[in-house]
């Protein structure tokens, strides 16, 4: 194969390519600056050099052989790929995998709607996103960028800030008929409780709601009861569907409040503590492709919050 392909091959390929476009000795000749004559002589050095006939010369006109045609669309590949990845090269498009890990609820509530502006920047950057749960370790070697909850301490990694959480208790319109009113935080007795189970990392089954009451100065509410979900958006689905008394991430809701699917029974929010920021290995970010779309998840996540 490499005594068939050796330089002066390549140049032959190149002439032979033109010829069949134009299906023309003339017009390639033309194209290239050289005589018909040339054309013609370096197609018959490339057929003799590959052992078979490249085009019929018939009058007036060319027809290209069976095996001239599957050579010819070989060739027009070739040089295809080769002129894209040139034109990448000269203007900095970047393309290749990229592994992104994110926590399930922010994957599915929160950059799921983006990811069509992540595509539309960067068309031929290819993710390949993995939605794992807080509670399961980082791993080196598993992914370039994660998406992750903590208190923004990854021993090994790196960390990028993207935004902090805070919670407030959601529940169906539906829910409240023919229950007693719910006014008070002590008012929850009354009430199914909706669990998410995978708050943050290292988070037990109960936290969110234990957290939530104990900012609100409140103890007397059994929280360990109720309806447990593995995923946030889970929960608050189950909300929707009047449950029970779900804890929302403000950062999760997006028109659930404005259309009236939910509503909040006791006003403001409580700070979690935790942060979703980006993780990564050190000089993960020397990588153009990493250091592109980890500077648009910051980008998404200041416009999101005004900053």
């Amino acid at each position: 194969m490499s005594r068939t392909l050796h330089a002066q091959t390549h140049a032959w390929l190149k002439v032979f390519a033109i010829s069949a476009r134009h299906l023309s000795f003339t017009r390639a000749a033309e194209e290239l600056h050289v005589t018909t004559g040339a054309v013609s002589q370096q197609i018959k050095q490339l057929e003799a050099r590959l052992g078979f006939k490249l085009f019929r010369r018939l009058p007036r006109r060319l027809e290209l052989t069976d095996e001239g045609q599957r050579l010819a669309t070989v060739v027009d590949q070739a040089y295809d790929a080769v002129g894209m990845e040139v034109r990448r090269l000269r203007t900095g498009v970047m393309s290749g995998v990229l592994r992104l890990r994110c926590v399930p609820s922010f994957l599915a509530k929160w950059l799921m709607p983006r990811l069509t502006r992540l595509q539309a920047r960067f068309p031929d950057i290819e993710l390949h996103v993995a939605s794992e749960d807080s509670n399961l370790s980082l791993r080196e070697g598993e992914f370039e960028l994660a998406i992750d909850l903590n208190d923004g301490r990854y021993a090994g990694f790196q960390i990028t800030p993207l935004m902090d959480e805070e919670i407030f208790a959601v529940c169906s319109p539906q829910l409240l008929r023919r229950r007693p009113p719910l006014v008070r935080p002590e008012d929850l007795g009354y009430y199914p409780l909706l669990h998410d189970v995978t708050a943050w990392r290292g988070s037990h089954d109960y936290a969110e709601w234990e957290h939530y009451l104990h900012a609100l100065g409140d103890e007397s509410v059994n929280v360990r009861r109720g309806y447990t979900f593995n995923r946030n958006h889970l929960t608050v689905e189950a909300a929707i569907a009047g449950m029970g008394v779900a804890i929302a991430r403000r950062t999760l809701i997006t028109d659930e409040l404005d259309t009236g699917a939910l509503i909040a029974p006791f006003a403001g929010t409580v700070a979690t503590g935790k942060t979703y920021g980006l993780v990564y290995h050190p000089g993960a970010l020397d990588d153009r492709r990493v250091r592109a779309v980890h500077d648009w998840i910051v980008e998404e996540a200041a416009r999101c919050h005004g900053h």
